[in-house]
């Protein structure tokens, strides 16, 4: 349970989510990474935490994985983002 806690204080965790809500489509990996500023491995690392609690889904188109918010992960996002609004 702690470990599940914490990512959500992280801020890459924190900001992908925040990234993956400003727009509903899918999106590319490495695109998300330059967002939020880390290395793609380091994305790849957070992303499939993210989809281990069921907050993002890969959708495989050919070659290329898109990810995107699960309803969940949805959630979790409004309430990361208002607390950001919050305490600036």
């Amino acid at each position: 349970m702690k470990e599940n806690f914490d990512i959500f204080f992280r801020r890459k965790p924190a900001l992908m989510l925040i990234a993956l809500k400003k727009i509903s489509k899918a999106r590319y990996g490495s695109i998300l990474a330059k967002e939020v500023d880390c290395t793609y491995s380091h994305a790849v690392k957070i992303l499939q935490t993210l989809e281990k609690l069921g907050l993002v889904v890969f959708e495989k188109k050919g070659r290329i994985k898109l990810i995107k918010l699960t309803k969940k992960g949805q959630e979790v996002s409004d309430n990361i983002a208002e607390i950001k609004r919050i305490v600036g």
